[in-house]
């Protein structure tokens, strides 16, 4: 249906659903600006159309022949849903796939086996194979990644509240699979939860500590009726934040923008605080518009001299990269970087000249009218190097001129630097998920139904806004005994 309609130069989207106040009313003229209703029908056929055609898993990364990441899975899932609210594929064909999506991963294979395994403990893997959706290589068993899948699952299942078999049995599945997950096992430093574990080595050596986006994946280890965490996990997680001010904005600090944007894809922080943020005084939405805010500030800054950069081209987080070399351009050496995780703050500066359209486009809730004047800057400037068949193309780097470097990914046009010629599955779903919570708030009012979010929020100590309303939720447990 997107090709459909993109061939004939035009894209009909159907607005459905409840606009709530906030951003519509605030930025009216930003949410209903047409280039979002392009961005969005690209971006969402990502989701759709490279999933697949069997397992249903998404790919890290496309048209590159690759691995399903399981966070773009949880993406896709709730990439459907905004699919079926803007009209670009109808509910039956979204719950479907959904359906077909969850029974996969519920009927994958989990245990302790180094190979021909989706996961174990309910956690999976960072990366499966896209056909047997078995474990890529010795990719660890990713607790973040798994939060996010789960992020993904949840949504779907507030979405799908039908009385139809194949909408009953998605959030039957959804229910099992989330509380499927050990998340008290991924604690061998309790009351921390850690980054992972391999078997053939054992658990990760790091803890998750310091702001990041794992504040999704405290939430959901605090939400389980099954295998929580203890509550003192979330003190002792933001114990380590690191407060501060950076290029005028004084917020929690972290580097890359994605850590400010992932867990606010599905969870509405608007006026709701934790012991932490109640003694700073704002909430974590705020926090992630002031990490916005100094990013775009040191962009333009430039400190380092970077090509392109300015006011409205603006960006620095997880992201490909032209390849890791040094060479001295101009009389100034300059280090790029291939895949890395760039980004500004004070716990780190890593950059290399390369901007991420993701970074602009996951904060627009937080900065609407300069994060999208910076989307439609970068597609305006320069076209068809960074904007295609869905949407913007993963990253761009304008100081990188080198034009016989033997490249991993992306090329060089000569006069305007590099270009990605991939797309990300982790960095296309921020931008659509997060256009659509700036236009409707979708994601945000429906995670705001499940009971799972409401009860990590306040096992964690939020209060404050629209969870002041709510109740500690009784959740009836899904039966799971623990994997040997």
């Amino acid at each position: 249906m997107i090709q459909k309609l993109r061939r004939s130069g035009w894209i009909v989207v159907v607005l459905v659903g409840f606009i709530s106040g906030g951003c519509m009313q605030e930025h009216g003229d930003v949410s209903s600006d047409p280039f979002l209703d392009s961005l969005q029908a690209r971006t969402f056929a990502f989701f759709w159309e490279t999933a697949h055609p069997e397992t249903a898993l998404i790919p890290d990364r496309w048209p590159t022949r690759t691995f399903s990441s399981v966070a773009a899975v949880g993406f896709g899932l709730s990439a459907y849903l905004v699919g079926i609210e803007r009209g670009y594929i109808s509910r039956e064909q979204g719950a479907e796939r959904v359906y077909r999506t969850l029974r996969f991963l519920w009927e994958a294979p989990q245990g302790r086996d180094r190979t021909r395994v989706a996961g174990y403990k309910g956690f999976f893997y960072h990366f499966l194979e896209m056909d047997s959706g078995h474990r890529f290589q010795q990719v660890e068993l990713s607790s973040i990644d798994t939060a996010l899948l789960m992020a993904g699952v949840l949504s779907a299942q507030a979405y799908f509240d039908g009385d139809d078999p194949m909408e009953r049995a998605i959030r039957a599945y959804a229910d099992s699979l989330y509380q499927r997950v050990e998340w008290d096992w991924m604690q061998p430093r309790p009351p921390l939860i850690a980054m992972g574990w391999h078997p053939e080595r054992g658990y990760h050596t790091h803890d998750y500590t310091g702001y990041s986006e794992a504040m999704i994946l405290y939430v959901l280890a605090l939400g389980s009726p099954t295998f929580p965490v203890d509550p003192e996990a979330w003190e002792a997680w933001t114990s380590t934040y690191q407060w501060g001010t950076f290029y005028g904005q004084t917020f929690v600090q972290y580097s890359p923008l994605f850590t400010h944007q992932y867990s606010h894809v599905w969870i509405d922080f608007r006026g709701i605080q934790d012991a932490y943020m109640r003694a700073k005084g704002i909430d974590y939405f705020e926090n992630s518009r002031r990490a916005t805010l100094a990013q775009r500030a040191y962009a333009i800054e430039n400190p380092d001299g970077w090509r392109g950069y300015g006011p409205d081209v603006w960006g620095l987080t997880a992201c490909d990269g032209p390849m890791d070399t040094t060479v001295v351009i101009q009389g100034v050496q300059r280090r790029f970087r291939s895949y890395a995780a760039r980004g500004a703050s004070l716990v780190y500066i890593m950059d290399d000249g390369t901007i991420a359209p993701t970074a602009a486009g996951g904060s627009l809730p937080f900065t609407p009218e300069l994060s999208l004047r910076a989307l439609k800057t970068m597609k305006e400037r320069y076209g068809e190097g960074i904007w295609g068949r869905y949407g913007f193309l993963d990253a761009f780097n304008p100081t990188f001129q080198l034009a016989e470097a033997r490249l991993r990914h992306g090329r060089v046009v000569p006069g305007l630097g590099w270009f990605d010629t991939d797309y990300l599955g982790i960095d296309q779903g921020p931008i659509l998920l997060m256009a659509e919570n700036l236009r409707s708030e979708l994601l945000w009012r429906l995670m705001r139904r499940s009971p799972y979010i409401v009860r990590g929020l306040k096992q964690a100590g939020f209060s404050g806004g629209w969870l002041d309303g709510e109740e500690m939720p009784e959740i009836p447990r899904v039966i799971h005994e623990r994997q040997p």
